[in-house]
């Protein structure tokens, strides 16, 4: 039987690419981000999962008067096995806006196939592992199979911007959905081996920094206070932050703390001002077990310290603040499952890890649901020309497909 099926898996990469090139031609970018959010290519895939014949299906929409609908859609389906046992895939919908449309050697939303590699936004992040989990759901239903446990997608919202309107509210409103008891994989990590397993993440501390000054003219600059002197001072200091928090620990990668200056706000729109106020922003990835509020702490020490001879005021706000949750347990079923499948189909041995890029794991693992990060991945989302394996997208599918048998 599992040949037919991996038989059938080897000759769907056309369902790949036309998959890949729908999607990727809405662009589900979320209010926080510019976007209109996710319904346009929610509305797309409902229409996918009836026409395959999924038999439940769940909408589980949250409210946002920020986008046109009013609503940014979530939506659960299942194949029922032998088992009410789900082995749950879960993808998340919105990408993330192109960036630079220069660094494109073609139109981010219209998919570009180069053999085997598919180019465009969000083909890898996250729509590979939709695609994936929906190949395994059409070899079950086309081959009109019963697995021996149930298969679960779930596709939500928001994930780029920490899923107040996607995951969270999905466990808020449908906690019966997702049990303690089922196998639940997140496909939005991995390495271009599925060598790794991801059962620990980083707490994530969003700091932004506000330097106030005195705008004046750039001719009398002895007459303001320049905020983007003291800002830059500001930038390098809180490197410290590095030497502040030095613990290590080799169960992730990278295995230290990591405090990264990111965003930077306009301000002043002509060249000849001297800015009065100048804001940027710390992207803080922090290993679980340090107090978070202590960073801030001494993030507001070293900002303080790093402008006062500019004469400048600080303030540091926090932006967003999650603690790390419990690692998944290495003898979780997801885990030992997801090692034999692996093992089993590519003749590798997987290592857990932990990393510092936040996936929606967390989100399930603070309510004490195991669960398991990986894929196979090129590992470029967010990246000018992001791009795709068709080879990697059907081989994920068929590991998700034999965990689906004892």
């Amino acid at each position: 039987m599992q040949k037919e099926i991996f038989e059938f898996l080897d000759e769907q990469a056309g369902f790949v690419v036309e998959l890949q090139k729908n999607m990727t031609a809405i662009p589900a970018i979320g209010p926080d981000n510019g976007g209109d959010g996710e319904v346009k290519k929610a509305a797309y895939l409902m229409g996918v999962l009836k026409k395959m014949g999924f038999s439940e299906i769940r909408e589980i929409n949250a409210k946002d008067e920020r986008v046109p609908d009013g609503l940014r859609p979530n939506m659960a389906a299942r194949i029922p096995g032998k088992k009410p046992r789900t082995l749950w895939i879960i993808g998340h919908m919105d990408v993330v806006p192109p960036g630079d449309l220069r660094l494109w050697e073609s139109n981010p939303y219209e998919l570009r196939q180069e053999g085997d590699l598919l180019y465009g936004r969000g083909v890898e992040d996250n729509q590979q592992a939709i695609v994936s989990a929906l190949l395994a759901a059409k070899a079950v239903l086309d081959l009109k199979l019963t697995p021996d446990y149930s298969l679960g997608l779930v596709l939500v919202a928001d994930e780029e911007t920490h899923s107040f309107y996607g995951l969270h509210h999905v466990v808020e409103k449908a906690p019966d959905l997702i049990s303690r008891d089922d196998l639940v994989i997140i496909p939005d990590i991995g390495d271009k081996f599925g060598k790794y397993i991801e059962i620990a993440e980083k707490a994530c501390l969003w700091m932004k920094i506000i330097i106030t000054g005195k705008q004046v003219h750039a001719s009398v600059p002895d007459k303001g206070i320049n905020t983007l002197l003291a800002s830059s001072a500001a930038v390098l200091a809180l490197d410290e932050l590095h030497r502040l928090f030095p613990r290590r620990d080799d169960l992730f990668r990278p295995p230290y703390s990591t405090f990264v200056p990111s965003k930077k706000e306009a301000n002043v729109e002509n060249i000849n001002t001297i800015p009065g106020r100048d804001v940027f922003y710390v992207d803080c990835r922090v290993l679980p077990g340090i107090d978070l509020n202590e960073i801030l702490r001494k993030a507001e020490e070293i900002v303080s310290e790093a402008v006062a001879p500019y004469k400048a005021g600080c303030k540091v706000e926090t932006v967003f603040m999650e603690k790390a949750p419990a690692a998944t347990s290495l003898e979780a079923p997801v885990v030992r499952r997801l090692l034999a499948s692996i093992g089993k189909l590519r003749n590798l041995e997987a290592s857990p890890i932990g990393v510092g890029g936040q996936t929606v794991a967390a989100i399930l693992r603070a309510r004490n649901i195991p669960v398991a990060g990986w894929a196979t991945l090129l590992n470029n989302a967010h990246t000018p020309n992001e791009k795709s394996s068709i080879i990697n997208t059907i081989a994920d599918a068929k590991v998700i497909v034999d965990m689906l048998y004892d």
